[in-house]
C-alpha cells in the first residue's frame, strides 16, 4: 500500500473522530420525513433462503414486466425507495434485493461468499423461486461487477440492461481507497462498525457521493444500520479484491444482447461516465439518444429519482 492510500485507510477515518467532535459535519443531515423510516422499509420486505443465507428484498406490482433493481456498496434496496412507487405506477413489478452481507439480508461468515459470482449465483436463484426467467436490469456502483458476473452465468436473462454510475471499464473508475487483504483492512472495515467511526465515514462519504450534501437523518440511519450490525465482510471482499485488481470486463460485456441505456452523474469522482463512454457504447452498441449525464454525484437515486425514473420508463417504452 503506498503512503497516499496508508494515509486514507488509517490516518484519516480518526482525524474524521476528531472533526465529528470538534462538531464539524462534512455532509448536513436534514429533518425532512421520509416516507418509511429504515425500521418500516424493512418490515415490507419479503425474504428468501438462498443456498448461503436469507436474501431479503422488495417485490411490488404485478405486472409480467418486471425490473430488477440492483444496489452496491456500501448500501441497500433502500436506495431504490424513492424510485420503486414511480416504476410500480407505470405498470412494473419490482424487485429490490438487499444482496446477502448488505441491508437486511445474512452476514455469514468468510469472504469468498461475497465474491461476484456468488452474488450472481444468488440473484439467479431468488428470480427462479419467483418465477422470473427474464427481466430488465438496472444496477449501480459495485452491482455492476456482480452483474458482469451474472451475464457470464446467464447472459440471456437480461430483457434490458440500465446503467447507473456502475463499474465498467478501468478507464472510469477512480477508486478512494485500495487495501491489501488481511488484519489491517479488516480493522479499516471495522471502523465502519462503530458509531463512532462510521458516522464521520459515512459524512465523509456523502460529502462527495451527493451533489447537494444534504442526506435526511433517516437515510443516513439507513445506510449506517447494517454496517452497525457489523455488514462489512462483504465491503471487506470487494475493496480487497475489486479495487486492487479490476479485470477487464470487455469480453464479458461483448456478450450482452439484450438493449442497453446509460444514466449517470456528472460530478462522480469515483466512476467517471466520460473516460470511458465511447468505448463502452461502442461495445454494447448503446445508442447515443439512451445515454443521459444528468444533474447529480454518485448516489443519482438519493438526488434525482424522478429523473432516472422517467429514463427508465421512456427508454422501456421504446424498447
Amino acid at each position: 500500500m503506498n503512503n497516499n492510500n496508508y494515509y486514507r485507510v488509517f490516518l484519516l477515518p480518526f482525524m474524521l473522530v476528531l472533526l465529528m467532535v470538534s462538531g464539524c459535519e462534512t455532509v448536513k443531515h436534514t429533518n425532512k420525513k421520509e416516507a418509511l423510516t429504515y425500521a418500516e422499509f424493512r418490515e415490507t420486505q419479503k425474504s428468501f433462503i438462498s443456498s448461503d443465507g436469507k436474501i431479503s428484498y422488495i417485490d411490488q406490482g404485478e405486472s409480467d414486466k418486471v425490473i430488477l433493481l440492483l444496489h452496491g456498496i456500501p448500501s441497500s434496496s433502500w436506495l431504490y425507495r424513492k424510485m420503486i412507487g414511480g416504476l410500480v405506477d407505470q405498470g412494473y413489478r419490482v424487485i429490490a434485493p438487499d444482496m446477502l452481507g448488505f441491508g437486511n439480508s445474512d452476514n455469514p461468515d468468510g469472504y469468498d461468499i461475497y465474491a461476484p459470482e456468488q452474488h450472481a449465483k444468488r440473484i439467479l436463484e431468488l428470480m427462479s423461486t419467483l418465477n422470473i426467467d427474464t427481466w430488465t436490469h438496472v444496477m449501480h456502483d459495485a452491482g455492476g461487477v456482480w452483474t458482469w458476473a451474472l451475464v457470464e452465468q446467464a447472459p440471456d436473462k437480461f430483457d434490458n440492461l440500465i446503467i447507473l454510475n456502475t463499474i465498467v471499464l478501468k478507464e472510469g473508475f477512480n477508486p478512494p481507497v485500495r487495501m491489501k487483504k488481511g488484519p489491517t483492512a479488516k480493522l479499516a472495515m471495522s471502523l465502519y462498525t462503530e458509531r463512532a467511526t462510521s458516522t464521520p465515514l459515512l459524512n465523509e462519504l456523502f460529502k462527495d457521493a451527493l451533489k447537494t450534501r444534504q442526506l435526511t437523518e433517516e437515510s443516513f440511519e439507513a445506510f449506517q444500520t447494517p454496517l452497525l450490525e457489523g455488514k462489512v465482510k462483504g465491503m471487506y471482499q470487494f475493496f480487497t479484491n475489486t479495487c486492487n485488481s479490476l479485470p477487464s470486463f470487455e469480453p464479458t460485456l461483448a456478450k450482452v444482447t439484450a438493449p442497453v441505456a446509460v444514466v449517470w452523474g456528472s460530478d462522480d469522482g469515483i466512476l467517471q461516465w466520460e473516460p470511458q463512454s465511447e468505448r463502452v457504447m461502442s461495445i454494447l452498441n448503446i445508442k447515443p439518444q439512451d445515454v443521459h449525464v444528468i444533474d447529480a454525484a454518485h448516489f443519482i437515486q438519493e438526488e434525482a429519482p424522478e429523473v432516472v425514473n422517467s429514463h427508465i420508463i421512456e427508454f422501456l417504452g421504446n424498447h
